[in-house]
């Protein structure tokens, strides 16, 4: 039996291709926000650090009606590092809407997210939006996607999926590329024909896996899922299991029910079959539960997550300035905000270092999905500090394996040579190269390691103009060392406050982080050193005055302008031997050795 009122749907698309920009025009046009309601742009981003990147991190639910039939939406993100999130939410619906940029065409996180819904069976509807921009090219991406879809060996239903060509910004789409739309009715009525009703069967015992979890301060943890099978009532007595662990059975109650309308959570007091429900009541629910009537107990097969292929060791704040600037900053309180986030982030995973109280191994997806973890905790108030990123490896078959990833990089012609070059001394594998425009699409092969600190270079090489994407491929025999900078740092030689006499001396040995008038300590890593040693300056330097004056002694000293690093730039900047403070107010690279004699002893003993 199928619920001919409803719907569930998935929008997936490359980082940045316009899909939360798509969702706000389907709630604006499908009568969600009031005449006189204020709307926010992006209103899905509802996340600060979403909003300032333009990126979504986290799974959203919505619904809109249209012709009394509820179509429910879940907005996915692009990036591949939050991949964990996209499998998760694939097993909620029953079709996807595959939105493709118009000018850039398929990038790799398109392929990867395509290839997990079409493991999955789901119908697709393909659609080309930002039509609208001055350098499309609809027809070519057509095409592109046509191939991709027969890459990926899609059934021949799944290759015969409907087009729509549309303008996410302007809130329009058509059937042809030639006819411009004027709403998204064409939009509506393609999901309702297409997209196939969920099954449902009502009278069945209840059955409902938990895809996605939220958190909330009040009500403790609330489960996100489909329901697959029967009725839930406010409530009702019910069990959790899981797939993995079929023996461990624990005894529940459902005490609030909620669906989703528009941007709202409505408290209902029963749901049927295919409704996509939000539970609360469960103290310890975690992502690949099945929640089941008390009397038939089937755990339901979970989606397996793809394993982290990066680490960073996170530990409790040690430096001289510890305690200063954070709300939280002990090793208890570090704790247990890590393993709150792993709550919502299945892709995440923390262990306890040995033979440290206050050391933890965060293992996540990528370089991005970490440092959004330490961005949110710093605005949380929390003070500690990171390692470097470092890959993890596999051992198969007796070989020891790194993760690679595919890379595809769109850049001007000028600047392919210089890409190729330095992604050639980074162990890359050259793929292919295609001609768009006065542009190159370029595709690598890359180590994980060759990445790091790759982005800001590749910025710098392309002008600013050039735009890279990379997603996990698989394991490969490792390929060798890779170096990972060509520069040292400069360090300072004692504790004080940074003076611009100092300063002026120190920045003929480098480019400088900071400026007059910042505290610094011992072992602080102030600036960079452009040979491939680390040098130790005094910026704290006073000029002695004496009791004598000489004319032209006193002159003005000009200081060239800090360089300001942000969160990724130094996470990329790390070397081995240091590592970054994080604190509310500030973010400082620093020596893991902070004295200066013990740290030549210990080069010294390394050595030898």
């Amino acid at each position: 039996m199928q619920n001919e009122k409803l719907r569930n749907v998935a929008i997936i698309a490359h980082v940045d291709h316009g899909k939360t920009t798509l969702v706000d025009e389907m709630l604006k046009q499908g009568g969600i926000y009031r005449e006189n309601q204020a709307t926010v742009d992006r209103v899905m981003d509802s996340n600060d650090l979403e909003r300032e990147r333009g990126i979504t991190i986290l799974a959203k639910n919505t619904a809109v009606f249209y012709k009394d039939t509820k179509i429910n939406i879940v907005d996915t993100p692009g990036h591949a590092d939050f991949g964990g999130e996209v499998e998760r939410i694939l097993k909620m619906v029953n079709g996807v809407i595959l939105l493709v940029d118009a000018a850039e065409g398929p990038m790799p996180q398109t392929r990867f997210v395509l290839s997990r819904a079409l493991e999955l069976g789901h119908r697709v509807i393909v659609v080309v939006n930002k039509i609208d921009r001055p350098d499309q090219r609809i027809h070519q991406v057509v095409d592109e996607v046509l191939e991709l879809l027969m890459d990926l060996d899609a059934t021949d239903e799944q290759l015969d999926s409907p087009t729509l060509f549309c303008s996410g910004r302007q809130g329009t789409a058509s059937y042809s590329p030639d006819v411009p739309g004027t709403d998204l009715v064409p939009l509506f009525e393609t999901i309702l024909e297409y997209i196939p009703a969920p099954q449902c069967e009502p009278e069945d015992p209840f059955q409902m896996l938990v895809s996605s979890i939220d958190y909330n301060e009040f009500v403790g943890r609330i489960a996100i899922g489909r329901i697959e099978r029967g009725t839930i009532k406010q409530n009702q007595e019910i069990v959790v299991c899981n797939y993995h662990n079929p023996d461990e059975v624990k005894k529940a109650k459902a005490v609030s029910l909620y669906t989703f309308d528009g941007l709202a959570r409505t408290p209902v007091t029963e749901a049927t079959a295919g409704e996509i429900i939000a539970m609360s009541g469960i103290g310890d629910i975690t992502i690949g539960d099945t929640i089941c009537a008390k009397d038939v107990v089937e755990p339901m097969e979970f989606v397996k997550i793809s394993a982290p292929t990066l680490e960073m060791t996170f530990s409790v704040n040690d430096s001289p300035f510890a305690g200063r600037e954070g709300k939280f900053v002990t090793s208890r309180q570090l704790r247990d905000r890590l393993f709150r986030e792993t709550l919502k982030d299945v892709s995440l995973r923390v262990t306890e270092v040995e033979d440290s109280t206050d050391s933890f191994n965060v293992a996540g997806r990528g370089e991005m999905s970490l440092s959004i973890l330490i961005e949110t905790m710093r605005r949380e108030g929390y003070e500690f500090q990171v390692s470097p990123p470092r890959v993890l490896y596999q051992e198969i078959d007796g070989v020891k394996c790194e993760p690679v990833e595919r890379v595809v990089t769109d850049v001007p012609s000028d600047n392919v040579g210089a890409v190729m070059e330095k992604l050639g001394a980074r162990k890359a594998e050259f793929l292919s190269m295609t001609p768009v425009g006065n542009r190159m699409k370029l595709e690598f092969l890359v180590p994980s390691r060759g990445l790091f600190g790759y982005r800001n270079e590749f910025l710098t090489d392309t002008k600013g103009e050039g735009i890279m994407a990379s997603v996990f491929e698989k394991y490969v025999p490792y390929k060798g060392d890779i170096q990972r900078r060509n520069t040292g740092s400069l360090v300072a030689h004692e504790t004080g406050e940074s003076v611009a006499y100092g300063l002026f001396a120190a920045q003929d040995r480098g480019a400088l982080f900071i400026g007059a008038g910042v505290p610094v300590y011992e072992g602080m890593v102030v600036g960079v050193c452009p040979k491939m040693e680390d040098i130790t300056v005094n910026v704290c330097r006073k000029k002695q005055l004496t009791n004598m004056r000489a004319s032209g002694s006193d002159e003005a000293l000009r200081l060239v302008p800090p360089r300001i690093l942000s969160l990724e730039q130094c996470l990329e900047f790390l070397a081995d031997d240091e590592i970054l403070e994080v604190t509310p107010e500030n973010l400082r690279l620093r020596k893991r050795i902070l004295n200066h004699e013990q740290r030549m002893k210990a080069q010294k003993g390394k050595k030898s």
